[in-house]
């Protein structure tokens, strides 16, 4: 039996359905479904909500790690939720969860799930996983570090080659099919 590939998706609880970054999301569960790979997300409302309903359109599992800390109900479109006691329990078991990993549009909280998965496979506290972001919306922060942090500094190599850091740490995929295409093939050949 081959193992489930589950794909972590980060992104803001605030988009509602028929918003673009809700609609983008949904077409991301969708194109990650259809993929053959799992959904894992915060398990909340907005882009959570939203990929969790598109992967489960197309079929698809999925995954909602929640927390006491909050006292919302998880979304409609979850399959198994994962309730951890504390808010960084959660925060560390949606990295834990995801054999990939994807960041949709979002606030302070995404751009902290996304700034610890990249760091922790830049220091190798984690395995290399595929990491990607969605759109356009975080090219600006990626540019900024890499201008911090030159190519071949603490081990990264962050240069930019067509749109992926040389590195592998960070892809960016302009479109929910191109960034499920991304993620497939790099856990279907094992790399990353």
């Amino acid at each position: 039996m081959v193992p489930e590939l589950v794909i972590t998706v980060f992104g803001s609880s605030r988009p509602e359905a028929g918003d673009p970054a809700y609609e983008e999301a949904r077409a991301l569960g969708q194109a990650l479904a259809r993929s053959g790979l799992a959904v894992c997300s915060g398990g909340y409302s907005g882009v959570m909500e939203a990929v969790s309903r598109g992967a489960k359109e197309a079929g698809g599992r999925t995954y909602g790690v929640t927390t006491d800390f909050f006292s919302r109900p998880v979304n409609a479109w979850i399959d198994v939720e994962l309730r951890k006691r504390t808010w960084e329990e959660r925060l560390f078991s949606l990295v834990q969860k995801g054999d990939g990993f994807v960041a949709c549009r979002g606030g302070t909280g995404t751009l902290l799930e996304l700034a610890l998965v990249w760091e922790m496979q830049n220091k190798a506290m984690i395995s290399r996983k595929p990491l990607v972001v969605l759109g356009e919306f975080w090219r600006p922060v990626l540019d900024r570090i890499r201008g911090v942090e030159p190519e071949g500094s603490a081990g990264t190599a962050e240069s930019r080659v067509a749109g992926v850091v040389a590195g592998n740490l960070v892809h960016c995929s302009r479109t929910a099919e191109e960034a499920a295409r991304f993620l497939t093939e790099r856990l279907r050949r094992g790399t990353e």
